[in-house]
């Protein structure tokens, strides 16, 4: 391997983005990721605008894939209660089967380097960090960038304390064909949970619900479930009747925690769902990713070109600033989908919100950011 300045751990958004953006300010960086591109993700693939400044700064324009624009939002009650609105700012539907993969291969044109490997161990030793793989490789690099999504093995091998807590959800996943507005993004409550839908750059649907595992271990699979859960909405049941499954069969991960964690865990600094996990009901983990990448590679680069004078100072500024740019929007969710998951609340909150629209654009911005300056 050639010198590293920066080894980036995990090619999801996070990780994908903070590699093109150091690359492109001449940071030599290798990307090591454990899967081959493309891959579908349990994700619910709608991003907020604020992420396109950005994007189109990196060189990214997810319209040239064909990603949808969209602009109105609905949310309906596991007792068939509905409202909608217009989204303050937009956003795109694209997959990540599609949007990890651009961008993967806009990374490699930005010089970055890129590993297929698993990474099972990082060290400090003289202010240099030593990375161990699967495949027995030995790597040194200045810093480390931890972009290894909601749980991985090197959580578990830190002793993360959002390891020790129960992580009592379920993410689920599916894209269909069928008839559904492109400029609209739905979330539709059910009881134990809700699930998000909206068009992706192929025309097909992304049906992506999260429920309680004990909610779900009661009934003997997946189609048990939606047909005795999920279709009380109807909603749900008239989109996932009325369509065709595009997978063999759905997507499905377990143990997703939304529990607080460090930004910087053994001096590496953490990136998108490693950093901290926004609940799935506010719809913006993935541009929340983005933007901590921004924060990160910005760092990073005024650490490198000693603007930035000590590690403990990377460190420091870099939890201050993801502090200052999401300690709120975790918070907002948190209580957004705690008050959501009460089935004899979310019906009297929908009628409150009906009475006053107002606030629901309101409710939306607590959740997103302002569209990102660069």
């Amino acid at each position: 391997m050639p010198e590293i300045d920066v080894i980036v751990i995990g090619g999801g958004l996070a990780g994908l983005t903070s590699a093109i953006h150091l690359s492109k300010e001449g940071v030599r960086v290798l990307l090591i990721e454990k899967n081959d591109y493309p891959k579908h993700k349990v994700c619910g693939e709608y991003v907020s605008n604020e992420v396109l400044p950005y994007l189109n700064y990196l060189g990214f324009n997810p319209f040239d894939f064909g990603a949808k624009h969209i602009s109105e939002f609905e949310l309906t009650t596991h007792n068939n209660k509905s409202i909608s609105a217009k989204l303050p700012l937009g956003g795109f539907g694209m997959s990540r089967y599609e949007m990890d993969f651009q961008l993967y291969q806009l990374a490699l044109k930005n010089n970055v380097e890129v590993l297929c490997d698993t990474v099972t161990n990082v060290s400090i030793k003289n202010d240099m960090f030593r990375i161990a793989t699967k495949s027995n490789k030995d790597i040194q690099a200045k810093l480390v960038l931890g972009a290894f999504g909601k749980r991985s093995n090197l959580d578990a091998k830190f002793q993360r304390k959002f390891m020790t807590k129960k992580s009592p959800y379920l993410g689920v996943k599916i894209h269909v064909s069928g008839q559904f507005s492109e400029e609209k993004v739905a979330l539709h409550n059910f009881k134990g949970g809700y699930c998000g839908m909206s068009k992706v750059e192929n025309g097909n649907i992304n049906l992506c619900y999260i429920t309680n595992y004990e909610a779900f271990k009661k009934y003997k699979d997946i189609e048990t479930f939606q047909e005795e859960v999920l279709f009380k909405n109807m909603a749900l049941k008239e989109v996932f009747k009325n369509s065709k499954p595009k997978f063999e069969k759905p997507l499905a991960i377990s143990q997703i925690s939304f529990e607080t964690k460090k930004p910087v865990e053994n001096h590496m600094i953490m990136c998108g769902d490693s950093a901290g996990m926004i609940h799935p009901l506010c719809g913006n983990g993935m541009g929340m990713a983005i933007r901590s990448s921004q924060l990160a590679s910005q760092l990073i680069i005024d650490y490198l070109k000693e603007k930035i004078k000590t590690r403990e100072e990377l460190e420091k500024a870099y939890t201050i600033h993801w502090k200052k740019a999401f300690n709120f929007r975790l918070k907002a969710g948190h209580t957004i989908a705690y008050l959501f998951r009460q089935d004899w609340l979310a019906p009297k909150l929908l009628v409150f919100l009906r009475w006053f629209s107002f606030l629901v654009p309101q409710i939306i911005k607590m959740t997103h950011g302002k569209p990102m300056k660069v």
